[in-house]
């Protein structure tokens, strides 16, 4: 099955910069249907509240809640549990990936990355576009 590029996307970032980037490489891949959160707690509330997002792709050093915490939490979730997560860092620390991947995470992307790397991983979670 072809994947939607009308489909909704969750960033998570507390920092402004890095949602803008990852938001033009978004559109760049095709897809338009992106909405922000600031932290993993505004996040969580967004993905229980407004519902229907195919993808989050979530930095993993925030305040109050980290995106570790955030995914926890959609995994610990009946509704959420399966929803496809990428987890950005700075941080390419072995036991970060670890901790992610037991926490349940879809897929992992060390900063900086481009369009193709984003695609890439992307495509690894949700199919080919």
């Amino acid at each position: 099955m072809a994947v939607d590029l009308n489909m909704k996307i969750l960033i998570v970032d507390d920092y402004k910069t890095m949602l803008r980037i990852i938001r033009n490489l978004l559109r760049q891949l095709g897809f338009n249907n992106i909405d922000e959160a600031m932290d993993g707690s505004a996040a969580l509330q967004m993905l229980r509240t407004n519902g229907g997002y195919g993808l989050v792709i979530s930095d993993w050093n925030m305040e109050p809640m980290t995106g570790l915490q955030l995914l926890r939490e959609v995994r610990a979730d009946g509704k959420l549990k399966s929803l496809p997560f990428i987890m950005v860092t700075a941080e390419s620390k072995s036991e970060n990936v670890i901790a992610a991947k037991e926490a349940g995470v879809s897929n992992y992307i060390v900063k900086p990355f481009n369009a193709e790397t984003l695609k890439a991983k992307m495509q690894s979670v949700i199919g080919e576009f």
